[in-house]
């Protein structure tokens, strides 16, 4: 081995601090692009913020794209207005009484069989075992009147299917044959509706429900 060499692996001769001083530059070089980067990338970061700001600013301010849509549930301007309470906006030729909710009273004396009566009837097709039917009802105890259930408090008619055992006995008994547009008085004794007896929250007894028939399909 030289003496040269043997120099340079001991870091004594001249060219080892030549190289040194290079790896110093190098070092230097390098310390200076990546803070050049770092500052780069930070400045990028606050550019972005910035527009942030400015753009939840301008949707505080102005109320943005989504603010000018109808919430959902939420008529738009060319829907037509909401009904108000007890009320409901009915299909094209139903008759005028089946816009708002009726009264129903309690019934009189043992109710031992069903009974169906004709408080309005409507002029569509008759009710036919097997179509969904629409329909607006309430639900009382038939022997003082208190009522249980209404699809008018809760603001929708309710769609079920007729006839097929999806709903009490008295209900698919008593609308069959009923015509679409019709409102009618179902006096249903214990055993055609939930039992003789209240379980599980359900009515027990003897019901009355007056029912409106808006569609069938």
């Amino acid at each position: 081995m030289s003496e040269r060499v043997q120099n340079r692996s001991a870091g004594q001769g001249p060219g080892t601090k030549a190289e040194r001083r290079l790896a110093a530059q190098l070092a230097a070089k390098k310390a200076a692009e990546k803070k050049r980067r770092r500052q780069s990338v930070l400045g990028a970061l606050a550019g972005v913020a910035v527009v942030a700001v400015l753009i939840g600013v301008f949707v505080a301010v102005n109320g943005g794209d989504d603010d000018k849509k109808p919430a959902a549930g939420t008529p738009s301007a060319s829907a037509p207005a909401a009904a108000a309470p007890g009320t409901q906006q009915l299909p094209e030729g139903t008759d005028p009484a089946l816009a708002t909710k009726p009264a129903v009273g309690p019934g009189k004396g043992e109710l031992t069989k069903l009974a169906v009566t004709t408080l309005v009837k409507g002029k569509g097709p008759e009710v036919k075992a097997g179509q969904q039917i629409t329909t607006n009802y309430v639900g009382v105890f038939y022997k003082d009147g208190k009522q249980f259930d209404s699809s008018w408090d809760r603001g929708q008619p309710a769609t079920f299917p007729i006839g097929v055992g999806q709903v009490i006995k008295g209900w698919d008994q008593g609308l069959v044959g009923v015509p679409v547009g019709s409102r009618v008085q179902l006096d249903i004794p214990g055993d055609l509706a939930y039992g003789n007896e209240s379980v599980g929250g359900r009515p027990g007894g003897p019901l009355r429900f007056v029912v409106d028939v808006l569609a069938a399909q």
